[in-house]
């Protein structure tokens, strides 16, 4: 099979595209025929070599979607629609960067679609993490008022659609204006463009402060989003699209504002009910979610969909397909 294969830290370039053998599945695991499979940004990291995790020589990929080629264990049927992800994919053990993936069980979720695999490859961690952030991480509720820092991400377009299928009111933020027109596009109420200081902007639009705030930039950002959060109010830490991942210095009391409350977010495949991704999937499939896909590329393009994503390319995921 194919399958891209890092052998130690570095740029986009050390990610080689090569012939492994396919894995033998045993009890207990799942052997995956990869139609597809989302690109996300701890697999920079790991590409990188930070946050000490994984190991190499290592298939990346934390995530994919595809056809039941074997589970001797009994838990799917051969041909079964699937998704795979997180569980120490792409880390521990070889990931979706390939035509076939071999997994545990339990990073394993069936579905039944008929939308283009390119689609179904952009959603599982993507949704995963967007529906953890609001439910597990903000505890938002219908009528809320939330902010989504760092909203032209692909999980921060995501919270925007699952938030207004909610009929929560959004504000999300991005730092160039030429893309204010996507995030209102998605369902945004309201746009703030991101200098680096944007709470008393959300505030002009909610005086008290929002209910809940989905932190997608990093720790750089993190205390004012702090300030734009109402008192009893909840901001989850969810991403780290700047590469800042710790407060200098950090002293709660001055970063903290009274009353409002700072949580975090980092999810497994066991967090994503398979329910919720079914009926996301038929929302798609109906038109009454979307699915904010940037840019698609093949096996053979994945040194410059890295360096895509790297620079902030496109606006939304990124999405490789088999």
């Amino acid at each position: 099979m194919r399958a891209v294969v890092i052998e130690a830290p570095g740029g986009p370039e050390v990610l080689q595209l090569r012939d492994i053998p396919i894995p033998t599945p045993e009890a207990g695991q799942v052997l995956i025929q990869v139609q597809a499979f989302g690109l996300n940004r701890s697999e920079l990291h790991f590409r990188r070599g930070m946050g000490g995790f994984g190991s190499f020589p290592r298939v990346p990929g934390i995530e994919a979607v595809g056809i039941v080629e074997a589970a001797p264990g009994g838990e799917y049927e051969v041909g079964t629609q699937v998704a795979a992800l997180m569980g120490g994919m792409g880390r521990d053990f070889d990931g979706g960067y390939a035509e076939y993936t071999l997994v545990p069980a339990g990073n394993v979720l069936p579905f039944v679609s008929t939308l283009e695999w390119a689609t179904l490859g952009a959603i599982p961690e993507m949704l995963q993490t967007a529906h953890g952030s609001l439910t597990v991480g903000v505890g938002a509720r219908p009528g809320d008022t939330l902010l989504i820092r760092g909203g032209t991400s692909s999980i921060g377009l995501a919270c925007i659609v699952l938030a207004k299928g909610q009929g929560m009111t959004v504000i999300a933020t991005t730092r160039n204006t030429d893309r204010a027109e996507l995030l209102h596009r998605t369902g945004a109420d309201h746009v703030v463009i991101d200098t680096g200081n944007i709470a008393a902007d959300v505030r002009a639009i909610i005086p008290s402060g929002v209910h809940g705030a989905v932190e997608l930039i990093g720790t750089d950002t993190l205390p004012d989003t702090l300030r734009a959060t109402a008192v009893h109010g909840t901001v989850s830490f969810t991403g780290m699209l700047s590469d800042v991942w710790t407060i200098p210095d950090f002293y709660p009391m001055d970063v903290i504002p009274n009353g409002v409350r700072l949580t975090a977010y980092s999810g497994e495949a066991s967090d994503l009910p398979s329910p919720v991704l079914q009926e996301f999937l038929e929302a798609v499939a109906a038109g009454t979610a979307r699915v904010p896909i940037a840019q698609v590329y093949s096996l053979e393009d994945i040194v410059q969909a890295h360096r895509d994503m790297e620079h902030g390319t496109h606006s939304g995921k990124l999405v490789v397909t088999t």
